[in-house]
């Protein structure tokens, strides 16, 4: 418990501030367990808001035997008696009332709740209920001692434990800071706090930690909803005014260039949106201004054109244009497209190359010390316009002649230095476009990608054919002997499958796919990015659920163990020709294997996750996903992608361990997103879908400490929070408009700085 203490604040008096050491207020030994979840101030501690509340008399009338009951109750009585099978042991049988019904309690081991459960003593307690002899039983249930110090309240809030702090020690921590701070400065300008109807901030921030009805609680919410969307989109505004006074370069192009050449080559018209989109495009490359766009699409959307139109643009303007990929399969698949879909125009210089044309070189960690020296000669000298490449093209002794354009494909898998650093190879700012293929709902782009402007492509090209997908029972036999069936029967017809698996070997963790520059990526996060710690909520953060719910889950099938079922225990695919695809191979010899896979000469790849994004064999129709509950959606839609990329239709089987209900009836949450994969093709209604099933994360990323969340209020899957979003982008907007620097709002400004600090800003740079 919090030591009685003294305070002073910054004048003198005996009044507290945000920034008041909690070691001041509630003494070095409870501040010390706090300062382990990140909270050292007295502003950290109010922030960490509860997560739930509960009513001091919770009514029992309508519960149900079997139900788990959560109540508050007085202990009327508490007696230790032996247990009659056995007299040597003995159990605590209590009685407790929550003010409308009394509830019998049984303790099999007495000695704590003895001790703690004393007539008068105020709890909350949590079991499955049941009845006996027509009274409310509990049978050793789970409860927790409500402090004197807050049992007058009629709502009791509920917090995460820190350590050896308890909720209820938390609340009265809190209490004390709380009448220790006093009045808090108000950073939100008064016209905006009025034109919103909201309240005060000390009044928000007291009422979401001492409600008195529950009216209350939708008053403080309302205010700190507010906040967090307004410190959000003000960050994000001011990002874009101060990149739009950069001075970069413009890159309008030329007429009868290298891209009208590469438009009149085109096999196959753009659809209208690749066109309106590469209109934007060209308009901001063209002007002096870096532009700083998002482009996003679905799976097949052709993204990859429209970004190659833009940086035969800058080339057209005496520029370069660099493509950062995050592995080496999806750089290497890039060159090739991109060479496939050029043809002459990319041999620049060489025999058969066209007049205008250019030259496009790849640069990955793997290379050869030849082609490496060939390429990095290409690229400084400007022979090369199109560079490609992993992160060995940001390593220091790469020089660009003149980059005029970085386009970033899954930004997610990139850090900041990352991009930055190739930035930093411009002489000016160059423009810069993030690729993704996962589509992002609109209230997470206005949060995320709010400092810029974002393109969108729906429309999927001619000639997509569609793909069917259905949920597998992994433990059935005949299920999954039907479902290798039709993987042979689509090789009989001279057709490809992939087999995908979550890790590599038995030791190795399933948490991501290793590159050829060591470390282990983590996979994509869908539209969340990367989630608050207490939530657990990445791409394989369903997990978390079942593992709080004491499950002891299967362990996933590896790439090797599938491998070897598939050559000794499944005679449907006798005589298939098999290949091995994971992150652990050498460059060569992952770009070896795509290659025999591309020319049919592998019928069944069985691989990682390290052919989510960019693979393109047209010939592939079958996807088979082993252990695909682990799964994120959006991971599963990227995976999806793959097949039906040509004339034939896709099939996708999702195989799964998890059964359709849970033990207490419910729907699995891991099952509910294998149905919505299942049930739509569509991205955008799947990344929906995925922010309603798993929120939105913590935007903001996290402290050190990896528990503190800076976004708490605000849920990206609620409609009306999207409204305020918007109203909060339009406020940041007014205030900023000749302001950039909120020299005339320092409160606010002061506000922004504190509650943005350096990783949570470059969390933001990370999108």
């Amino acid at each position: 418990m919090p030591e009685e203490t003294t305070w002073v604040d910054r004048e003198g008096a005996d009044r507290a501030w945000p920034g008041s050491s909690l070691r001041s207020l509630l003494g070095k030994r409870t501040a010390d367990v706090l300062a382990k979840a990140g909270l050292v101030t007295a502003g950290d501690l109010l922030g960490w808001y509860p997560r739930d509340y509960l009513e001091a008399r919770l009514s029992t009338a309508r519960l149900r035997e079997g139900e788990h009951l959560v109540v508050v109750a007085e202990v009327l009585k508490a007696v230790v008696a032996p247990v009659r099978s056995n007299p040597r042991k003995k159990l605590l049988r209590a009685t407790v009332t929550d003010g409308t019904t009394e509830i019998d309690l049984t303790f099999f081991s007495h000695w704590g709740p003895a001790k703690d459960l004393t007539p008068g003593t105020l709890a909350v307690f949590s079991g499955r209920a049941g009845t006996f002899n027509g009274r409310w039983q509990l049978s050793h249930p789970d409860y927790q001692v409500i402090q004197d110090s807050v049992r007058h309240q009629q709502i009791l809030p509920v917090y995460r434990s820190v350590d050896r702090l308890t909720s209820w020690q938390i609340g009265t921590a809190m209490g004390i800071v709380l009448d220790a701070v006093g009045e808090l400065e108000d950073p939100v300008p008064d016209e905006l706090v009025r034109r919103h109807g909201l309240c005060d901030r000390t009044t928000a921030v007291r009422l979401i930690h001492q409600p008195r009805a529950w009216g209350d609680l939708t008053t403080a919410r309302a205010r700190l909803r507010y906040d967090e969307a307004l410190v959000l989109q003000t960050a994000l505004v001011q990002r874009r005014l101060t990149a739009a006074r950069d001075e970069g370069t413009a890159r309008p192009g030329r007429s009868g260039g290298l891209l009208d050449a590469f438009d009149a080559a085109l096999p196959f018209p753009l659809t209208e949106g690749q066109r309106v989109v590469g209109e934007e495009l060209a308009h901001d490359l063209a002007s002096p201004v870096p532009m700083h766009r998002l482009l996003q699409g679905d799976v097949g959307s052709g993204k990859t054109v429209v970004a190659l139109r833009a940086m035969l643009q800058v080339v057209d303007s005496g520029g370069q244009a660099a493509l950062l990929a995050p592995t080496e399969v999806l750089a290497a698949q890039h060159e090739r497209s991109v060479r496939a879909i050029m043809g002459p125009l990319a041999e620049g210089g060489l025999l058969g190359g066209a007049d205008e044309a250019t030259r496009v070189v790849l640069l990955t960690g793997s290379m050869s010390a030849d082609a490496r020296r060939r390429a990095l000669s290409e690229a400084a000298s400007g022979q090369a316009g199109i560079v490609i490449g992993t992160h060995a093209l940001i390593q220091e002794h790469v020089q660009l002649a003149d980059l005029g354009l970085v386009v970033v494909d899954e930004q997610h898998r990139f850090g900041v230095e990352q991009r930055d650093a190739l930035r930093a190879k411009a002489s000016r700012p160059p423009h810069v476009l993030v690729m993704t293929a996962t589509p992002i709902p609109r209230s997470v782009a206005m949060t995320v990608f709010g400092d810029m402007e974002t393109a969108i492509l729906r429309e999927l090209p001619a000639g997509r054919s569609p793909i069917r997908t259905h949920v597998v029972r992994q433990g059935s036999g005949t299920w999954m002997a039907r479902m290798w069936q039709v993987v042979a029967e689509a090789v009989a017809a001279g057709r490809q499958a992939y087999v995908v698996c979550g890790r590599i070997g038995d030791s190795d963790s399933p948490s991501g796919e290793e590159t050829e520059d060591g470390f282990v990526e983590a996979p994509p996060e869908g539209v969340g990015g990367a989630a608050g710690a207490e939530d657990d909520l990445g791409a394989r953060g369903h997990e978390g659920a079942d593992a709080r719910a004491g499950a002891r889950r299967p362990d996933a099938v590896s790439l090797l163990q599938a491998y070897d079922l598939l050559v000794h225990a499944t005679p449907q695919l006798e005589g298939v020709r098999l290949g091995l695809l994971h992150g652990r191979l050498a460059g060569d010899d992952k770009d070896a294997v795509m290659r025999r896979f591309a020319a049919g000469e592998i019928d069944v790849l069985v691989a990682t996750t390290v052919i989510e994004v960019g693979v393109d064999v047209p010939n592939a129709t079958v996807m088979v996903v082993l252990d695909a509950d682990r799964f994120g959606i959006s991971q599963l839609h990227q995976l999806r992608g793959r097949v039906g990329r040509g004339e034939h239709a896709g099939t996708c089987f999702l195989a799964s361990t998890v059964e359709p209900t849970g033990a207490d009836g419910d729907v699995p949450v891991a099952w509910q997103r294998l149905q919505a994969v299942a049930g739509t093709t569509d991205g955008f209604v799947l990344a929906e879908h995925d922010l309603e099933l798993r929120g939105e994360g913590d935007v903001l990323g996290a402290s050190q400490s990896g528990r503190r969340r800076r976004i708490r209020m605000l849920r990206l899957a609620d409609p009306r929070d999207v409204e305020l979003i918007a109203e909060a982008r339009d406020d940041a907007q007014d205030l900023l408009r000749d302001d950039v620097g909120l020299a005339a709002h320092p409160r606010l400004a002061a506000w922004l700085a504190d509650t943005l600090d350096d990783e949570s800003a470059a969390y933001l740079e990370r999108g």
